[in-house]
């Protein structure tokens, strides 16, 4: 790959700063040539860290959006805006990798697959966890067939007190809910990636604001302000799939536990099962006897000397710059993170409504 692919990114906030222009700029293929952000002064600070020579700073996307140099765009905004902006880039002639969730409501990322199916552009969603070490070898045990037939899984997303207190996290209107739709959905993503199954059949949900209302509460990134906390601070779904398959999904920012992980998942076969809860771990049964094995993904062995390690958003960031520059598969298929979100939304109103909601 010897040209330049040049990159747009619109919202300069967090995800944008901790991931996408950290990740891009590693990658020697990729120049970043406009910033866009509603508050000028976040996008000119990112323009000056990461951008290339001559870059150009915007507070209205469409302004970015009319550069026809441009062939790919990050979306790294508010929940709200996710269908919005990929709708019109991918209008615009642009590439999108747009962060997850995918859209605030299914009904926006339906609008995203068709636009990106009519437009003929590649739509891929971010989620970087598919890449990690661990996540890339259960993905060949699974598609090996190790494990048989998957069909039970737990999606696991348990913070015990880490409520993200900045931006707009806390914000139902802009984020469309608290933990579900921010962490929940890596878990799930990578559940139904593992499983290969995007066929749900019926949700049950529920949802608590419980420890949300708590004054002075104890917090990673410090106490949360109770006014301001409008989502959810735990969700959890129970999911079965068109083949009889069940998931359960477990997702908080805080709750009164000691069990904790996030981005992880178990799953459970005919022949086998796999879970990421101390490492990668493998179990089974061979010759009348049960065994359990912990994949040592470290490539060590010397004093000193921890092996090679893969960051998962650069790994993330690279695949996807080939698929575009090589127009290559996508590993993140937008009809898969609708999936992901038609099932979130079904959590949402099952808890809602108190009742099963049902796929057609």
């Amino acid at each position: 790959m010897s040209r330049k692919l040049r990159v747009g990114i619109i919202g300069c906030g967090g995800i944008a700063n901790g991931k996408h222009l950290p990740s891009l700029s590693k990658i020697p293929e990729v120049e970043i040539v406009a910033f866009c952000d509603i508050i000028e002064s976040r996008a000119q600070e990112a323009a000056e860290k990461y951008g290339a020579e001559g870059a150009k700073v915007y507070v209205d996307y469409k302004e970015l959006l009319d550069d026809s140099s441009i062939e790919v765009v990050h979306v790294c905004t508010p929940n709200d805006m996710h269908s919005e902006i990929t709708v019109a880039s991918l209008e615009a002639d642009k590439h999108v990798m747009c962060e997850k969730p995918m859209a605030k409501t299914a009904e926006q990322a339906r609008k995203m697959v068709e636009a990106a199916k009519r437009t003929g552009k590649k739509l891929t969603i971010g989620y970087q966890n598919r890449y990690r070490p661990d996540s890339q070898y259960l993905k060949k045990v699974a598609e090996h067939g190790d494990l048989g037939e998957v069909y039970y899984a737990k999606a696991t997303a348990i913070r015990r007190r880490a409520v993200p207190t900045w931006g707009v996290f806390l914000d139902e209107d802009k984020q469309g809910g608290g933990p579900l739709i921010d962490i929940g959905t890596h878990a799930l993503d990578l559940t139904l990636w593992m499983m290969d199954n995007y066929k749900p059949k019926a949700v049950l949900g529920t949802t608590f604001h419980k420890l949300g209302q708590k004054e002075n509460a104890a917090n990673a990134w410090g106490s949360w302000d109770p006014k301001k906390f409008t989502v959810e601070d735990s969700a959890f779904g129970f999911i079965t799939m068109e083949n009889g398959a069940t998931i359960v999904l477990e997702s908080s920012w805080a709750l009164n536990t000691l069990q904790t992980g996030e981005a992880i998942c178990t799953l459970c076969g005919t022949e086998g099962g796999a879970d990421m809860n101390d490492g990668l771990r493998l179990n089974g049964e061979n010759f009348s006897k049960l065994y359990m094995n912990k994949i040592q993904l470290s490539a060590g062995g010397v004093d000193f000397y921890a092996g090679e390690t893969s960051d998962p958003a650069v790994v993330e960031a690279r695949t996807w710059v080939n698929a575009v520059l090589n127009d290559g598969e996508l590993v993140v298929k937008p009809e898969q993170a609708l999936v992901v979100t038609e099932i979130l939304e079904a959590i949402y109103e099952s808890a809602r409504t108190g009742k099963a909601v049902y796929f057609d």
